[in-house]
């Protein structure tokens, strides 16, 4: 497994760990250079929201990736945790449905978070 591919499954198992809902993972390295992965999740509340940031953070930095940049966690309705080659999108349902993130970067590959793993 090559790296990208290491941080983005670990990412994605912060997520669900916190029960994180409708976890998607899109390959956009052949159609960006802003990254190789984003992953985009939401959560019920923003109590919710803020639990999965904070998982997502604790486990990779446990393996050893720490975030550049983090914005909107006070707020909690969209929170970006940019690790370079992965972007982590942690939404309110609401403000996910309303960004649609999914549709802008529909050329991109979308995956299972078990593709990841394999």
């Amino acid at each position: 497994m090559n790296q990208q591919k290491e941080m983005a499954a670990i990412a994605c198992r912060a997520l669900e760990d916190k029960k994180g809902q409708e976890v998607t993972v899109i390959d956009i390295s052949k159609v960006s250079c802003l990254a190789d992965y984003f992953i985009i999740a939401n959560g019920e509340n923003s109590s919710q929201v803020q639990a999965m940031v904070d998982n997502v953070e604790e486990e990779m930095a446990k393996a050893g990736y720490h975030c550049t940049q983090r914005e909107g966690y006070e707020a909690a309705r969209w929170v970006l945790l940019d690790y370079k080659d992965i972007v982590v999108h942690v939404f309110s349902k609401d403000d996910r449905r309303f960004y649609d993130l999914e549709r802008i970067w529909r050329d991109g590959t979308f995956l299972s978070v078990q593709e990841l793993e394999a």
